[in-house]
């Protein structure tokens, strides 16, 4: 019998030898079936494999049946901010480090489960996953990471035959385990766990871990601990601007859900916004609107100053107190960037770059049509004859009273001007730029529906996977 080659993989043992301070571990579920509805052959690529020699068995063995897991599997324990409260009683509920392996580029990357049952902290759940939360994470992913968001993505999705009771789905509904792909399994709470047990020890412990294997270049710096908290800054202050301008809104910006690899994963009740509404929730018992879109960047600033507390046991204050004083140039800089390249432009000088942004926000919050429409309509229509007559910007929008018509207009000029001032070897790459970030497919509420029903009445696929390979396209 060939080896499974999921099984055979070079796992390395980097977290586990930090000790049972920072884990437990535990076993696997038994599931009664094991379908397998999603497999991510570019990871496969990633980790050295032929996707061609990976059958679905082997995805069903080491990721459903968890047959003979190469390394012992590791429930982290971990605490967190929740909804702005401390909350003590958390911990992989549902999951656990499958194992790390290195990728084909150098790093290391973690898999996780989600849905492969109880733990020491699953705190009376059933340890489980639906069906429809793991379809929702793989496309969330896989739709981040097209637009270029440093994201975590789905290795698998496997459906495992148990019927779940749920109260935000329709009851009973069907149960998965998944396993995500990922920069690192630690998260802001692992550190706010230590702090709370007064651990300094192992806060310093983890944080060598954490520099040695994914800011390596900081090592041989003696003030590596203050240059770390430094461009963990910088590295979420970016991350927020990529989901600002994706028009993404997580939903639940705890502190547990915050890595320290300055990654975005875990993808509950996340939405894209129909619109540019700063007050839009993706969560519906978010009733206070705290992690609504607009509130995303001070929410992810306050996550990065109450990280502050067990840091500041190896760090000194005024370093931490520096660093974070830093966020808001660092996400202004990056969300001004990110939204230049959805219009197409590499860099323009600061004040163009501003006034362009402004007016472009300006008219998508007023006008209040489909934000993602509005990119790929110009992406589509992009034409060097714009340079002949303003009025070819895109098309006209419909029912436009005196304010909106101003703003729309003052927008084409402004679009307009910048082009003007482009050199030849300029224009010619704006195609390119507006379709890396603006051609796939929207995953608004109603297409992620639209793909999930016909999966719980006919157990028809075809929906999710022409949604995929849009997304993907």
């Amino acid at each position: 019998m060939t080896a499974n080659p999921l099984l055979t993989l070079p796992y390395e043992p980097a977290l586990e030898q930090l000790g049972d301070d920072y884990y437990d571990v535990v076993s696997a579920a038994q599931f009664p079936t094991h379908i397998l509805r999603f497999r991510n052959d570019d990871l496969l690529s990633l980790l050295g494999l032929d996707p061609k020699t990976v059958q679905d068995q082997d995805f069903i063995a080491a990721f459903g049946q968890f047959d003979n897991p190469p390394r012992p599997l590791l429930a982290l324990r971990y605490h967190g901010y929740q909804f702005g409260e401390y909350n003590a009683f958390l911990g992989d509920g549902r999951g656990f480090l499958y194992g790390q392996v290195r990728g084909t580029d150098g790093e290391l990357y973690d898999f996780g489960t989600k849905g492969s049952g109880r733990t020491p902290y699953s705190r009376g759940g059933d340890g489980r996953l639906t069906l429809k939360g793991g379809v929702r994470e793989v496309l969330a992913a896989e739709a981040l990471h097209r637009v270029k968001v440093r994201t975590s993505r789905c290795l698998s999705l496997i459906e495992t035959g148990e019927s779940l009771w749920r109260g935000d789905e329709p009851s009973p509904t069907r149960s998965s385990v998944m396993v995500r792909f990922s920069r690192s399994h630690i998260r802001f709470g692992t550190f706010e766990r230590l702090h709370r047990l007064d651990r300094k020890d192992l806060i310093a412990i983890l944080l060598d871990h954490v520099i040695e294997h994914y800011y390596p270049q900081l090592q041989p710096q003696p003030d590596r601990y203050a240059l770390f908290y430094a461009e963990l800054v910088e590295r979420v202050a970016t991350l927020v601007a990529q989901w600002m301008a994706a028009g993404f809104c997580h939903g639940v910006l705890n502190t547990d859900n915050m890595s320290m690899t300055g990654e975005s994963f875990d993808y509950g009740p996340y939405a894209f916004i129909p619109t540019l509404d700063p007050r839009f929730t993706a969560a519906y018992f978010d009733y206070s609107g705290r992690y609504s879109y607009g509130n995303q960047p001070a929410i992810c600033r306050w996550n990065l100053e109450m990280l502050q507390a067990p840091m500041s046991r190896v760090i000194a204050f005024s370093d931490l107190e520096a660093a974070l004083a830093k966020f808001e140039e660092c996400y202004d800089r990056a969300y001004r960037q990110q939204m230049l390249s959805k219009l197409g432009f590499d860099q323009l000088p600061l004040p163009d770059a501003e006034a362009l942004l402004k007016s472009t926000l300006q008219f998508l919050h007023v006008s209040q049509i489909d934000y993602h429409d509005f990119f790929r309509q110009l992406t589509q229509q992009f034409s060097v004859a714009w340079q002949e007559d303003v009025n070819a910007i895109l098309l006209e929008v419909q029912d436009m009273d005196d304010q909106l018509a101003n703003l729309w207009n003052t927008w084409k000029i402004t679009y307009f001007n910048q082009l003007l001032n482009l050199p030849a070897s300029e224009l010619e790459q704006m195609p390119d730029r507006l379709s890396a970030y603006n051609s796939s497919t929207a995953l608004l509420r109603p297409a992620i529906e639209a793909a999930w029903e016909p999966i719980t009445q006919q157990d028809d696929w075809s929906q999710f996977n022409q949604l995929l390979e849009q997304i993907r396209a």
